[in-house]
C-alpha cells in the first residue's frame, strides 16, 4: 500500500467502494486522513465497515469541512450527468479527484525521482502497459505495474528513486487526475469510444491528450500518429515545447519510431537504425501489436534500456490472457484464445494475423454483427457458431464461409480441433475470437477464455503454452 500522507489530518470524502475506492480509502486512512466513505451498493458499504473504513451517507455530511472528494473512475464526472456527489462537492467548492491524482501528489512529495510511465489510448493500453513492465523487468528494474490494468495504483509499493511505475490509465482516470505528470507518457491512438461518458469525440480526445500534455520538459511524450486526433495532439505538444516521439506502423518517419518489414526502426537526422525485430514473436502478431511494441520500445529507450535488452524482452513477452493468447499446439495446429474480442473491430485484429482459420465465433451479439468482417472471410476455412448470435452470423456467412451450428464452446472446440487436424493446411489455427459479448453463456470474457483454455488443454496430444 502507498499511504497518502498529503491529506493527513484533513477530512476526505470517498465515493465508490470497488477495488480502487477501497484502496484509496485505506491509503488515506492509514496516513492519518479523516475519511468518510460511501457507495450506492449496501454490500460494499458493509465490506468497507468490516475493513475498518468509516462510512456515512455523503448526502448528510458537512461539505464545508471536506478537503476533497475522491471519486471512483466508474462514476460519471460530467456525462451524461454528474453524479450527485460531484454536484454536492462542486456546490461547496470541493475539488473532485481520483486515485491516480492521489498517487501523483504522493509521488511528488515522497519520491519525485521515481520513474512514472503512464499509458493511454483507445486500443492496446493493457498489452503496451504489460509489455513495458516486462521490458523494464528484463532490464533488472524494480517495477510496479497497476492502474486500469488490474491492481489499484495505491495498492502498489511506495515510491523510491529506483522503483519504476508502469500505469495504464483510462479516460475516466485521466479526467480525475488534473496534475498527472508522467516521466514518460504514451498516447497510443484515439478513436470514438465512451462517448456516453464524455459527450463527444472532441471531449474524449482532449481528455486522452491530457496524459501526454502533463509530461515535464525533461520527460518524454510518445504519441502514435496513425490517426488524425493523435497527429493533432503531437503537433500541439511540440508547439508547446514538449519533447515528442512520434510512432507509426503505417509509414516511415523522418524523425521518430516506425515499423517496417517487421522491424522497429528509429529515424533521426542521420538516418534510420533497427531497434528490434518482431518477426517470429507469437505474442506480438499483427499491426496493432506492432504499434504496442513500437511504443513500448520507445518508452524503454527513454528510460535508458539498451536495444539488446529490448529485443530480449520483446522475444520473451508472454502476452496477456484472452488477447491473442497462444494456449496450445498439436502438431501443425495452433490454438489461440482471443476471448477479449467482444465486437467485430476487435475480432478483425485477430483475423488479420492468420491465413487458415477455424473460427469459433458468437455469443451475445453487438450492433452490426460480423458484416464488417467480410474482407476476412477468405481466410476462414470454417466457422463454428455458438450462443445467441449463431443464426444471425450463419445468415451473414451463408454462401461465403462454411459453418457449423454447434451452440456451445465445448462442441465448437472439439469440432474445430478435429477439422483443423484433418486438414492438409500447413499452419491451421483454431481461433476463439467471438466478436460478441459473453453474457449469454458466461459472466464475462475472462471466464469464457478460461473455459476455452481448459478445453484445449484437455485435448489429446496438446502441448500447452
Amino acid at each position: 500500500m502507498i499511504p497518502v500522507t498529503t491529506f493527513a489530518g484533513r477530512k476526505i470524502a470517498v465515493f465508490g467502494l470497488g477495488a480502487s475506492g477501497l484502496a484509496s480509502a485505506s491509503a488515506l486512512f492509514a496516513a492519518g486522513a479523516d475519511v468518510v466513505a460511501w457507495d450506492d451498493n449496501t454490500e460494499r458499504i458493509a465490506y468497507a465497515n468490516s475493513a475498518g473504513i468509516p462510512t456515512a451517507d455523503l448526502h448528510d455530511i458537512d461539505w464545508a469541512r471536506i478537503a476533497a472528494l475522491v471519486l471512483t473512475p466508474g462514476v460519471p464526472l460530467t456525462h451524461p450527468t454528474p453524479h450527485w456527489t460531484v454536484d454536492l462537492a462542486r456546490a461547496a467548492g470541493v475539488e473532485v479527484i481520483g486515485d491516480i491524482e492521489l498517487f501523483c501528489r504522493e509521488r511528488r512529495a515522497r519520491g519525485p525521482d521515481a520513474p512514472l510511465v503512464a499509458i493511454t489510448g483507445t486500443n492496446g493500453k493493457s498489452t503496451t502497459t504489460a509489455l513495458i513492465a516486462h521490458l523494464l523487468q528484463t532490464a533488472g528494474r524494480d517495477v510496479q505495474l497497476g492502474g486500469n490494468i488490474g491492481t489499484a495504483i495505491l495498492s502498489l509499493e511506495p515510491p523510491t528513486p529506483r522503483r519504476s511505475y508502469v500505469i495504464e490509465c483510462s479516460s475516466y482516470q485521466i479526467d480525475l487526475a488534473p496534475s498527472l505528470d508522467p516521466s514518460v507518457g504514451i498516447l497510443l491512438n484515439v478513436s470514438a469510444d465512451h462517448l456516453d461518458r464524455h459527450g463527444s469525440i472532441e471531449n474524449y480526445a482532449a481528455v486522452k491528450e491530457r496524459l501526454v500534455a502533463g509530461v515535464p520538459t525533461n520527460g518524454c511524450a510518445i504519441v502514435g500518429v496513425d490517426d488524425d486526433w493523435s497527429v493533432a495532439a503531437a503537433d500541439r505538444l511540440e508547439r508547446a515545447g514538449r519533447p515528442v516521439v512520434r510512432v507509426s506502423v503505417n509509414r516511415s518517419l523522418v524523425d521518430g519510431i516506425y515499423v517496417a518489414d517487421q522491424q522497429i526502426m528509429q529515424s533521426r537526422a542521420g538516418g534510420a537504425e533497427v531497434i528490434a525485430r518482431l518477426g517470429g514473436i507469437g505474442s506480438l502478431r499483427g499491426l496493432h501489436n506492432a504499434q504496442n511494441a513500437a511504443c513500448a520500445s520507445a518508452a524503454a529507450l527513454a528510460l535508458d534500456v539498451d536495444r539488446k535488452t529490448i529485443q530480449q524482452g520483446l522475444s520473451s513477452f508472454p502476452g496477456l490472457a484472452h488477447r491473442m493468447e497462444q494456449v496450445g499446439r498439436n502438431g501443425r495446429v495452433l490454438f489461440i484464445n482471443d476471448s477479449k474480442a467482444t465486437n467485430a473491430a476487435a475480432a478483425a485484429r485477430a483475423l488479420t494475423c492468420f491465413s487458415d482459420i477455424f473460427w469459433i465465433a458468437g455469443g451475445k451479439p453487438k450492433a452490426g454483427g460480423i458484416v464488417p468482417l467480410s474482407e476476412f472471410f477468405p481466410r476462414i476455412r470454417k466457422a463454428y457458431l455458438i450462443g445467441e448470435s449463431a443464426k444471425e452470423f450463419a445468415a451473414t456467412l451463408e454462401g461465403k464461409v462454411a459453418y457449423e451450428m454447434v451452440e456451445t464452446l465445448e462442441r465448437a472446440t472439439a469440432a474445430a480441433a478435429r477439422d483443423a487436424a484433418a486438414s492438409s493446411l500447413p499452419e491451421p489455427v483454431v481461433l476463439l475470437s467471438p466478436a460478441c459479448a459473453s453474457f449469454d453463456q458466461y459472466p464475462n470474457f475472462e471466464v469464457r477464455g478460461d473455459r476455452f483454455r481448459e478445453l484445449v488443454h484437455a485435448l489429446p496430444g496438446i502441448q500447452a503454452n
